[in-house]
């Protein structure tokens, strides 16, 4: 348990770190509004340039965590609190140390000024890391999270819904502010590219996929299964809902390259067979992913 909690809070350090990386250095300074607290933060830095996104950040974040409290209770944890005061501490002292210009920070090597899409694409997965590493702990990086909640609980939304609204809130915020029509598109490219990054990390990376078959050859199938690819399957009991017939779906989880041999044993056995492939996010047991120990 305590090497548990060690990786959990080294997540939370990590990821924070790398979502203040990605708004110093690919986000504010071209002026993209990827939604949220900081988005919002980015919006004003450029009204009034004289405070930093971070510091932004973190005056909406405060009060933002003690309403969460109030309503919800302590459910956030102190993760969620560590996050939203870590990410824009980070985030000033990064700024402090490279500056905010895109010609001078980090001696102009990184300037993206002529491809403002490129920084979209470096922002995004950055940004996408962070909230990934934070949300793998059970926490939250405040801000969007915690307006979506709320929104939520008293509209009866779907937080998914609730955050969709409230980023385009601020990216339509940004539009009028600005007045850079581009603005959204740019933004909608930080945010696409963030989230798939956060389903990477959380749900992660794997390629497994699950497949739901319907044959007469059960026996040709099975064997197939378990002394060519090796595997194991399950018999599921099922019916023809048009028939009413008794049937025995096979249900097997295999590789993305199993596939192929899969359909090809398929089609050369039973033609007339039905089979489902569906994407597993993660597959957890012998022959694949082991559980992790606490």
């Amino acid at each position: 348990m305590k090497r548990h909690t060690i990786r959990q809070w080294v997540y939370v350090v990590v990821g924070a770190a790398l979502l203040a990386a990605a708004f110093v250095l690919f986000i504010t300074p071209y002026r993209i509004v990827p939604g949220g607290v900081y988005g919002m933060g980015v919006v004003l830095h450029y009204l009034f340039p004289a405070i930093q996104v971070g510091t932004y950040g973190l005056s909406m974040d405060i009060p933002l965590l003690l309403i969460s409290f109030r309503i919800f209770g302590a459910r956030f944890g102190t993760k969620t609190v560590a996050a939203a005061l870590l990410t824009p501490l980070f985030m000033n002292t990064l700024t402090y140390l490279v500056g905010s210009d895109p010609a001078t920070i980090l001696g102009g090597k990184i300037d993206l000024s002529n491809d403002v899409l490129l920084s979209c694409i470096f922002g995004g997965t950055l940004m996408g890391a962070g909230v990934g590493l934070i949300l793998k702990t059970h926490a939250t990086s405040g801000g969007t999270d915690l307006i979506a909640s709320i929104i939520s609980k008293y509209l009866h939304l779907p937080i998914s819904r609730s955050v969709l609204y409230v980023d385009a809130a601020v990216v339509l915020f940004g539009l009028i502010a600005m007045g850079d029509w581009k603005l959204p598109l740019y933004s909608l490219v930080t945010i696409f590219v963030s989230s798939r990054v956060i389903d990477y990390i959380v749900d992660g990376g794997s390629g497994d996929k699950l497949l739901f078959i319907l044959t007469d050859r059960h026996d040709a199938i099975r064997s197939f299964i378990l002394k060519d690819l090796e595997r194991g399957g399950t018999f599921i009991k099922a019916s023809g809902m048009y028939t009413g017939a008794d049937k025995e779906m096979v249900f097997v989880v295999v590789s993305r390259r199993e596939v192929s041999l899969m359909r090809d044993r398929i089609r050369e056995t039973d033609p007339e067979a039905f089979m489902i492939v569906v994407d597993a996010h993660e597959t957890l047991g012998e022959g694949f992913k082991t559980f992790e120990k606490p």
